[in-house]
């Protein structure tokens, strides 16, 4: 008689662990995707969610069916009268997602009586409600008469956090016949106008230039920001600085201190008196990395003005000017990369399971569900999960980084 049951107890414990492997095959399919334009009421409706997971509305609560990934899950909630995902709260996609391409939210939805996890992924579409914007709305630039035409001189930065036709297209300067605008390329992100100058100046004939400068989008209507420009003629200076070395690198850990030296540059100008004498400072540089690291204008010291994040960013591109007296310059790159640091420690949630087991649970039964992570990089991010081989549990990889602990 002992034979049949061990064999009655093997079987039953296939049968149980093919119910399982049928689970986590089912969660693995591909996501349930939605789209939504950006600043949608609280309660909006984005999903029918209880027909995508083949259950009548009644069911989500029923079954147990909820939300369990970290992070933006705030974003959404379920209605589980009508069966529907909808927002909870209003979604600003610039904040969200910046400037990608495409935004996407990412979460688990779980069904409480089966276990089961079934991934969500709602794309979040921009809507043009940024008007284009310059750091600065008025600027001087000081340009030597003698410039030669195409040079070229960095105005002030302008952002649009839209994205595609909704974000910044191009700029229209006021009519003048010795200055155009131009934009270098880059894909995303702030852009940086350059002013060009189209002929030459006489600073005898007229020493100051009044412009407008006028940033569009592609929205309909139309959004535009503008800006005024002081360009004042300047006297001959005959050498401008040169910068010892074209590219600055170095790297440091991220968890340098605030106020810690970064590198210093060094311009030499062969001129003499104030002509000679130099100054530095950044150009082209956001808002975020001017928040980050400050210049020494007058000894070319780059240090930190605020803590180092190796997970919020782990390379920045600085450019650096030095300029003399009346406003000869020249430019260098300074290139920082930061090094992580295992300053985070793994941590473990328990999305769901039972605060005991019976003596008689069979073998392979889904005793609890948790998820591990690592907010670190690489070799640092890394998370091994295991359990004391004396214990009568298990673990089993679910999606992701969710473990399964089942008896054995």
């Amino acid at each position: 008689m002992e034979a049949p049951q061990r064999c009655w107890r093997r079987y039953s414990g296939l049968v149980l662990l093919f119910k399982i492997l049928g689970t986590l095959w089912g969660a693995q399919a591909g996501p349930i995707s939605y789209s939504i334009p950006e600043e949608l009421d609280k309660g909006s409706f984005v999903g029918n969610i209880s027909k995508d997971l083949g259950l009548e509305p009644r069911e989500l609560a029923e079954r147990g069916v909820r939300i369990v990934s970290r992070g933006r899950t705030q974003l959404f909630a379920l209605n589980l009268g009508s069966g529907s995902l909808v927002t909870a709260g209003r979604i600003d996609r610039e904040e969200l997602c910046a400037q990608s391409a495409r935004c996407l939210v990412s979460f688990n939805i779980l069904v409480e009586d089966k276990l089961n996890l079934y991934p969500i992924e709602v794309e979040i579409l921009d809507i043009n409600d940024n008007t284009p914007q310059f750091l600065r709305e008025e600027l001087e630039v000081k340009i030597l008469e003698n410039a030669a035409p195409s040079s070229r001189f960095p105005l002030m930065e302008v952002c649009d956090p839209d994205v595609g036709m909704n974000s910044l297209q191009g700029f229209k300067l006021s009519g003048n016949r010795h200055f155009s605008v131009d934009v270098p390329t880059k894909a995303h992100g702030p852009k940086y106008p350059e002013l060009v100058l189209d002929g030459a100046l006489d600073r005898e004939g007229e020493a100051i230039y009044h412009l407008v400068l006028t940033a569009m989008d592609g929205g309909d209507p139309v959004r535009s920001g503008v800006a005024r420009i002081l360009v004042t003629v300047l006297d001959v200076n005959d050498n401008a600085p040169v910068f010892t070395q074209p590219v600055y690198s170095v790297s440091v850990p991220e968890n340098l201190p605030v106020g810690t030296p970064v590198l210093s540059v060094n311009a030499t100008d062969q001129d003499e008196g104030v002509h000679a004498e130099v100054t530095y400072s950044f150009v082209r540089i956001t808002e975020k990395i001017s928040k980050i690291f400050c210049l020494n204008v007058l000894t070319g010291e780059i240090s930190t003005s605020a803590s180092l994040d190796y997970e919020d960013s782990s390379f920045y591109e600085l450019d650096v000017e030095a300029r003399d007296r009346p406003g000869l310059q020249d430019r260098a790159k300074v290139l920082i990369t930061v090094l992580d640091v295992n300053d985070n420690v793994p941590e473990v949630v328990v999305t769901s399971g039972s605060r005991s087991v019976a003596e008689s649970t069979p073998p392979g039964t889904v005793i609890a569900l948790f998820q591990v992570y690592d907010q670190d990089s690489g070799l640092n991010g890394l998370v091994t999960c295991s359990i004391s081989r004396s214990q009568p549990f298990e673990l089993e990889k679910s999606v992701d980084n969710y473990y399964r602990l089942v008896t054995n």
